[in-house]
This record gives structure tokens, C-alpha cells and sequence, in this order.
């Protein structure tokens, strides 16, 4: 399985971009109460599990989907966390995981959830995986040295890091981040491309997250 679609128990999706990757995706893994949302937007949806403390899984959902029920009551993690953890044990071929409904409805989850997008890659060993998270609004995802990103121009972007003593020059942005001290989230935020690739070069090693819409 190369790609597999965690999805939240936050806004359902209803642009097309990201309903087209919930359906047509390889395998779907729901957080707890998701599975209920997807079932009301395809009624023969069939996960690869359902994972959390069910704390908002009706019962009788619980009863169709115990085959596939993964029971995890602790809560040093949130769901997403676990979901993410599931996958990469029990799928370690996966080349590429996208987060579905990781966001809106509340605003302290979606800061959590996008928090966590930005520090998978110290929390776990990604090796070459790809993660991003897709909204009706855009698609974020983590970044931990220099790169180039094939974005297109005129794309509005914004940058985040909690890391104080990085800094990020950029080419093809129409602010250039090179004396942005990351020490507050707002400060390269609501940018915009202007060329086709967008180029950042890190100072060191380190994490960030890319929003663009």
C-alpha cells in the first residue's frame, strides 16, 4: 500500500481536492468518531481501522467495525498521533500518509493537530515518507532542512517554526523570510509565491511547517 488517508474527527472535507483523495484513497484509517462522518458521506466506507479511546464511536459502530477496532484508552497521545503510530507499524511500506478532517470545528485541535504535523518528523523515524494534511482550505506539511518546493507562483504561504535560532532565507516569495527571527507563529505568515519554486535555505537542521492553499 503506498498512501494511506488518516482521517480526523474535525471538518469533513467537502471541497473536491480532498474528497477525491479520501475516495480514491488505498486504505483509510479513521480517529475514533471519523468513521461515523465518512459513513455519512459513503455508506459502504470500510477502514483499515478505527483507532482511539471511543469516547465518540456510537456503540452500535462499535459492534460493525470491532474487527478493526483499535483500542488505545491512554492519553499522553491524541488520536491522530495514534493513527500515525498504527500505520507505521502495521504498514511500514507506505510511501505517503495525508491527513483528512485533522482540522476546523475547534481551534485549540487544529493548532494541536498542525503542531504534531510540524514535530512527526522528531517524534518518529519517517525515513522517506511524505506526510501532509489537507483541508478545504489547503495543504500543510513538515520540513526539516533546505528544499525546494514546486508550489507555482502566485500561491499564498506561510512558514512556522518553534525554533528560535533558525533562520530561513527564501527565494520566489514575495517577502523574503531571511531576517525572520522564529519566535512568534504570525512571523512569516500570509506570504505569497512569486515563481514557480520557492526555495529555502536552513540555516540548520530543523522544524518547520509549510501552509499553502
Amino acid at each position: 500500500m503506498n498512501s494511506i488517508i488518516i482521517l480526523g474527527n474535525g471538518a469533513f472535507p467537502t471541497e473536491a481536492y480532498p474528497l477525491y483523495l479520501l475516495d480514491s484513497a488505498e486504505g483509510v484509517v479513521c480517529c475514533d468518531g471519523a468513521v461515523e462522518q465518512w459513513l455519512a458521506h459513503d455508506a459502504s466506507a470500510c477502514p483499515l481501522a478505527v483507532i482511539g479511546d471511543m469516547d465518540s464511536l456510537p456503540e452500535e459502530l462499535q459492534e460493525r467495525f470491532a474487527s478493526v477496532l483499535v483500542h488505545e484508552a491512554e492519553q499522553e497521545d491524541n488520536d491522530q498521533t495514534k493513527a500515525l503510530r498504527w500505520v507505521l507499524e502495521h504498514h511500514p511500506e507506505v510511501s505517503e500518509i495525508v491527513f483528512l478532517g485533522a482540522t476546523g470545528l475547534r481551534e485549540d485541535h487544529t493548532i494541536g493537530n498542525l503542531g504534531l504535523l510540524m514535530d512527526y518528523p522528531r517524534q518518529f523515524d519517517l525515513g522517506e515518507r511524505r506526510l501532509s494534511m489537507v483541508s478545504d482550505f489547503g495543504t500543510a506539511f513538515p520540513v526539516t532542512d533546505s528544499c525546494d518546493l514546486h508550489l507555482g507562483e502566485g500561491r499564498r504561504i506561510s512558514l512556522f517554526s518553534a525554533d528560535n535560532t533558525l533562520r530561513i532565507t527564501s527565494e520566489g516569495l514575495q517577502w523574503p523570510t531571511d531576517a525572520v527571527v522564529f519566535d512568534a507563529w504570525w512571523k512569516a505568515t500570509l506570504n505569497r509565491t512569486t515563481a514557480p519554486i520557492v526555495s529555502l535555505h536552513f540555516n540548520h537542521p530543523s522544524l518547520a511547517l509549510v501552509l499553502v492553499d
